[in-house]
């Protein structure tokens, strides 16, 4: 074991330890995670403050014992060689404070990730603002697809694998690199720890100003995470984005190859339409070959990252049949223009976009899949960011391609002061001037009761948000049933 920082690991050879506490596993990452290492053959336990489905079930269904609430008597119950602490564990926290006293040994998740399942494999790592867990879900099955059998972990629930880790025996293990910070003792981005070989860098534009300054600030987190990659490995860089990248050329021994769609780059997507089964395009490789390829999603951004996919893909020795056969078997991700249901002509579709140019980038992509449909945004800023007016006109913006936006107002943050708060009432003046029917509420009862009343036969509700939007979107199902069975009588 190396060890730093008193009990703070930050590396550990894989099987030295047996048993493994992970503190915070209720969260995605984290559930997933030790999902993981109880496949791999550790003994595994977890605990939170409250864990709720589906992870709970989840945790129950793999077998893992999870203790609830914090405490320092979990350690005794479950007698821990290594605590993996979750990032949104306070240093104050009984089991954290339980972990230093007693001196057992510690690791953030992405530094045991690193050590625990990384270790002799060729990691693939995608980062960047946008796209993050629907490239790596897609890179990860076009790897499964082609007989690979490789591993994966990423942030969403991915359609093929009903799941969003897998621990195969292969080489290659797929993962989303994350730039939010560790964990209380370690503030760098998760992404440092993931021991990228090949990458994808999908896109870099202001996020996170919880823990980012600004933009340059931001963008040093992307100039660590290039300087790790080896002199034989492979980033692949969306041409879309010109400064990530200069970032990558400045900071990256491995060779910079760029993708785009209908732009210059090494690998090219053109030539592309759409329909109800998705997106067909053409790909022109660098070294000028001319492929077709069918993509059972909708949106230029979805057909950029494709062809990111694929020059990352050809680079690990796929073919282009290989290729072409993962991404039209390619399911999705949950939750990523995810179809919920259909009631009395009414399509209701869930995604999480919360970025300004992921919620543009949706409402197009949407349009493009169902251009006779009226298209209605129901939005939720939710996220650290999405709450501040650093993206005010932007938003306006972004939702100006939707024929309807109903908003809800976020309630006040004690980390957002008040002459930074978005200010969702100017964004709906914008959106009225510019002819689309715009209103807003911080209460979720009467957004629902809103879409729920006035959603006509024919019409598309796209609920945005990176969270569960006070349980808009079964509540709307249910109201839509019960609005087309009073209907019928």
């Amino acid at each position: 074991m190396n060890e730093s920082n008193g009990n703070v690991l930050t590396n550990i050879a894989p099987g030295s330890a047996q048993r493994v506490h992970l503190v915070g596993v209720g969260g995605t990452g984290m559930g997933a995670f030790a999902g993981m290492l109880k496949a791999a053959g550790y003994l595994v336990t977890g605990s939170d403050e409250n864990v709720y489905p589906p992870m709970s079930d989840m945790l129950r269904a793999w077998g893992i014992d999870v203790f609830t609430p914090y405490a320092a008597e979990n350690l005794d119950r479950a007698k821990p060689d290594l605590v993996i602490i979750g990032n949104v564990i306070r240093r104050v926290n009984p089991e954290a404070t339980a972990v230093r006293e007693r001196g057992i040994a510690q690791m953030s998740f992405p530094a045991a990730f690193g050590a625990l399942i990384l270790a002799d494999k060729h990691s693939v790592v995608v980062v960047g603002t946008h796209g993050k867990t629907t490239v790596s879900a897609l890179m990860a099955h076009v790897l499964v697809a082609a007989g690979e059998d490789a591993s994966f972990l990423v942030g969403g629930v991915t359609i093929n694998y009903d799941g969003n880790f897998r621990l195969g025996a292969g080489n290659h293990v797929v993962v989303e690199g994350d730039e939010y910070d560790t964990a209380y003792f370690d503030k760098g981005p998760k992404f440092l720890h993931y021991r990228a070989r090949t990458a994808i860098l999908t896109s870099i534009e202001f996020d996170h100003a919880d823990i980012y300054r600004d933009l340059a600030h931001y963008e040093t987190s992307f100039e660590q995470f290039c300087a790790t990659m080896p002199a034989d490995g492979f980033l692949a860089v969306s041409a879309s984005y010109p400064h990530a990248v200069a970032i990558a050329r400045r900071t990256s021994r491995a060779p910079v190859t760029t993708y785009a769609v209908n732009g210059k780059a090494d690998y090219r997507a053109d030539g592309e339409t759409f329909a109800a089964d998705g997106a067909r395009f053409t790909i022109h490789t660098s070294d000028g070959a001319t492929e077709q390829l069918l993509l059972p999603m909708s949106g230029y951004h979805n057909i950029e990252n494709a062809a990111g996919v694929y020059a990352a893909a050809l680079s690990l020795g796929l073919t282009h049949d290989q290729v072409a056969q993962g991404f039209a078997t390619f399911k999705g991700v949950k939750r990523r223009q995810e179809v919920r249901g259909e009631i009395g002509g009414v399509l209701v579709i869930d995604d999480f976009a919360h970025h300004p140019t992921a919620v543009r980038e949706t409402i197009e992509g949407i349009r493009q899949r169902y251009p006779e449909r009226r298209l209605w945004a129901v939005f939720e800023p939710r996220s650290n960011t999405s709450r501040r007016n650093i993206h005010q006109a932007e938003y306006a913006d972004a939702l100006a391609g939707a024929d309807l936006a109903t908003i809800r107002e976020p309630e006040p943050h004690d980390k957002v002061p008040a002459n930074e708060r978005l200010d969702v009432s100017a964004i709906v003046a914008a959106l009225n001037g510019r002819n689309v029917i715009a209103d807003a509420s911080p209460d979720v009862a009467e957004l629902l009761h809103r879409v729920a009343v006035d959603a006509r036969r024919n019409d598309l509700i796209l609920v945005m948000s990176n969270g569960a939007f006070g349980g808009l979107i079964p509540s709307l199902l249910h109201a839509l049933s019960m609005r087309a069975e009073s209907q019928q009588h």
